[in-house]
């Protein structure tokens, strides 16, 4: 049985992302993302071909915009590689123009394994799959307090009660609440970052053929703002990332929130310009494709990440996931979740199993 809290599925940050099958490039060599990732986005493909779940390989550029960013592009290019990332290559300012000829830069690295998918098309899927197998997905069914009885799970929700020998917890922006009231310890918390996407107006979205990110800061576990042409033909901007307002006072009193924000306050300030002023975030977009100016966006949409936070102002970057008795927690579950979602199942139901053995 799936417990799901919303009345349908994939409302939250499966439904309200870029869309961005990732190929593997940005994590750790050896980290679970990577391993996971690469793993993940070959099985995904071959499950959407199975399925009938649209994608399409669309390719990416990552683009560093002067030679001070080719220190950390030289980085990218050995992770990728680490982590065996197909068909990656290293393009000039001519080559990067061939794949996109309206952007600029001095170098980038193209990813074309890269893609595009309507993940909340692919959670259908999967929920179909459950039902197909003989499970449920209960919905409007929201977890509010975790006990044992009887040597069992009990879980109190919306729907009433239910009762299980084992239990897996993928509670997003709620994991580490449900995880502490399953015994767990509190750190680390997750504190929900809003990313909000503008839209390319579709007079000026021939600018963009594929996908165009930034270098990104390797200290922080976001991929920069970055022009994506979705599944369905349109083009966005983001995301933004400023603390969610929606649990600013739980996020506030956790001290390793105000020890991220002494140390990036600069980050802080420039994202929440963005958040007030559309143009000021649209005209980041210039600095890949000159040709794009503040007007031609307008806002599209937001989502939550459910980010999670050391104690000691940590940003946990690889996927966490913790046990208590008779249960796992996905602690840590950001980008790239979606694109590993068959591969970190499969590491879960090893895991379960092994605890009910």
């Amino acid at each position: 049985m799936v417990l799901e809290g919303e009345r349908e599925i994939a409302q939250h940050q499966t439904g309200r992302n870029s869309g961005v099958v990732h190929a593997g490039i940005y994590y750790a060599p050896g980290s679970l993302k990577a391993r996971l990732c690469v793993e993940g986005a070959r099985d995904l493909y071959r499950y959407c071909e199975e399925h009938g779940v649209p994608f399409e390989k669309r390719g990416k550029l990552i683009i560093a915009r002067d030679q001070s960013e080719l220190p950390r592009l030289d980085e990218l290019e050995r992770r990728g590689r680490a982590n065996e990332v197909p068909g990656l290559r290293r393009v000039d300012a001519a080559g990067l123009r061939e794949i996109e000829p309206h952007a600029t830069g001095v170098a980038a690295l193209h990813s074309p394994a890269t893609g595009v998918v309507d993940f909340a098309a692919v959670a259908r899927a999967f929920a179909a799959d459950v039902e197909a197998a003989g499970g449920r997905v209960v919905t409007g069914a929201y977890v509010t307090n975790v006990g044992r009885v009887d040597g069992r799970l009990r879980l109190a929700h919306q729907g009433g009660e239910t009762r299980a020998r084992f239990g897996v917890f993928c509670a997003g922006a709620h994991a580490d609440e449900l995880a502490v009231k399953a015994g767990a310890d509190p750190d680390p918390r997750i504190v929900p970052f809003r990313g909000a996407y503008l839209k390319l107006n579709a007079d000026r979205d021939h600018l963009v053929r594929g996908l165009i990110y930034p270098v990104p800061n390797p200290d922080l576990p976001f991929l920069g703002v970055h022009l994506s042409r979705h599944i369905d033909g349109h083009v966005s901007l983001g995301p933004s990332a400023l603390l969610a307002a929606t649990r600013l006072g739980r996020s506030l009193a956790w001290p390793g929130t105000w020890r991220i924000a002494r140390r990036w306050w600069r980050t802080g300030v420039r994202e929440l310009v963005h958040a007030v002023s559309a143009r000021r975030f649209a005209r980041e977009a210039a600095d890949y494709v000159p040709e794009l100016e503040p007007g031609d966006f307008s806002p599209w949409y937001a989502g939550v990440r459910a980010q999670a936070l050391s104690r000691d102002g940590r940003l946990v970057d690889d996927f966490v996931i913790s046990a208590t008795e008779r249960a796992l927690h996905v602690r840590n579950a950001p980008s790239p979740a979606a694109t590993s979602s068959l591969a970190l199942a499969r590491l879960i139901a090893d895991q379960a199993e092994r605890a009910l053995d």
